[in-house]
């Protein structure tokens, strides 16, 4: 029987293996979209307060929604190139109507979602996974050497900043033991601080600035819009949160011992559409069950909802005091480049790992992966391929996680289940599959 204190000290550490993972989103948005400090500080404080409610709408079973899992949800980061690339091309409003439409079409399509799943196997969303991972590092690399357009831009103070924070997560993950791993990139986020703070000064402005509370507010950055090519978007981001999400349930129930139903699973995407829903209300972002959490329960053994419960109470309690957000946009640049080429490596890794369940002796399997990579890539890399295409064409074709995820869907059918119906009245050998 775990009493107050120890529930409550799990519960943290629960918000410390997932926030460095749940402020980068914010930052990176922000910046990209040239946000001041007023505005960082509110984003970066309503996205964790948002990540507690969306965390207790799964935790809470109900008839309509709630999974029952001990699961944290937080920001997908899938999202950020497509929301930088929708606030870029069609305005803030653009953003969030297209956020608020996916969440509803989550919440209308979770009873049907198992029918639709089959267009997911591991050759399509491990596909994907390293690509959204692959067009991150440019983000990364650009931000570890002072941030696009610095004047510093390259400077040997930025790249010394910057790959020492990427050494320190390394060291920190490979002598550290148990917490501390889990913490890597969190201790390298502070350590890269602390020293940009002792060599040159961090200015504390924002800080003193923020306010110590506030209340949310809806539609905090203006009336959403909406805008067809963004909403198409934002759907195919959330279907692939949502297979991502499902991974995440079933690693969960073989944790806890759980069998999970069909009931169990709706009422899992059905929470996760209403937590996107409202992320575009009060203009955050779109959420998604988080893996780094399920590594933590395995490797703590405590299964209880007891725990998520506490984290979820910490995360709103965080994110209704505006100081507390401000000390995150103070990061230095090269600093949070440095974490996020160790963070966007290891979703390229994840993307691996998911094609490792991939049968590799299928040709076809392998020209799904190569051409939906390629063209993933080659899209992220030379964006002005499609310039002389209409400029709600270009929203899809100069997106590469776009590009390459209908790439691996449209070839995953051509290949594994168009042949596998011919077969079927051809009386064919038995066709191979994606897995």
């Amino acid at each position: 029987m775990l009493g107050k204190g120890k529930i409550a000290a799990l519960g943290f550490q629960h918000v410390l293996a997932m926030y460095a993972g749940a402020v980068i989103v914010p930052l990176l948005i922000g910046g990209a979209l040239g946000f001041n400090g007023e505005e960082m500080t509110y984003l970066v404080s309503i996205d964790i307060f948002m990540c507690g409610i969306a965390t207790l709408l799964q935790l809470t079973v109900n008839r309509f929604f709630g999974i029952g899992l001990p699961v944290v949800l937080g920001c997908a980061v899938q999202a950020i190139a497509p929301i930088i690339l929708i606030g870029q091309d069609m305005g803030i409003g653009a953003i969030y109507g297209s956020i608020i439409v996916s969440g509803l079409f989550v919440l209308l399509i979770a009873p049907f979602f198992s029918k639709v799943v089959r267009f997911f196997p591991p050759v399509v969303t491990g596909s994907v996974v390293t690509v959204i991972g692959l067009t991150l590092i440019p983000v990364a690399i650009n931000n570890l050497a002072g941030g696009a357009g610095a004047k510093d831009f390259g400077s040997m103070y930025n790249l010394g900043l910057g790959f020492g924070t990427l050494l320190l997560i390394i060291l920190v993950y490979r002598f550290g033991q148990g917490f501390s791993k889990a913490i890597a990139v969190l201790i390298g986020l502070v350590g890269g601080s602390l020293f940009a703070a002792l060599y040159k000064g961090i200015s504390l402005g924002p800080v003193s600035e923020a306010s110590w509370f506030h209340m949310p507010k809806p539609f905090y950055f203006g009336t959403p819009t909406f805008e067809w090519p963004a909403i198409i978007t934002m759907i195919l981001i959330a279907l692939v949160s949502m297979v991502e999400s499902t991974g995440v349930y079933f690693a969960l129930s073989d944790i806890t011992e759980r069998k999970l139903t069909q009931k169990d699973l709706t009422r899992g995407y059905r929470a996760e559409g209403l937590a996107i829903m409202l992320g575009g209300v009060f203009n955050t972002f779109p959420y998604t069950a988080y893996s780094q959490n399920v590594g933590l329960v395995q490797l703590s053994g405590i299964k209880t909802r007891k725990v998520i419960y506490a984290a979820a109470g910490f995360l709103i309690v965080l994110g209704l005091i505006p100081k507390i957000g401000a000390v995150t946009t103070i990061i230095p640049t090269p600093v949070l480049g440095g974490a996020m080429v160790a963070m966007f490596g290891m979703v390229v890794a994840q993307g691996i790992k998911m094609l490792g369940k991939v049968n590799f002796t299928s040709q076809e399997n392998l020209l799904i992966i190569a051409c939906a990579v390629g063209v993933g890539l080659g899209v992220t890399v030379v964006p002005d391929l499609f310039n002389a295409f209409p400029s709600f064409v270009r929203l899809f074709t100069s997106n590469g996680i776009v590009a390459g995820s209908v790439t691996a869907i449209t070839l995953n059918i051509i290949f594994n289940m168009i042949p596998h119906r011919k077969d079927k009245k051809l009386t064919d050998p038995e066709p191979q599959h994606a897995e």
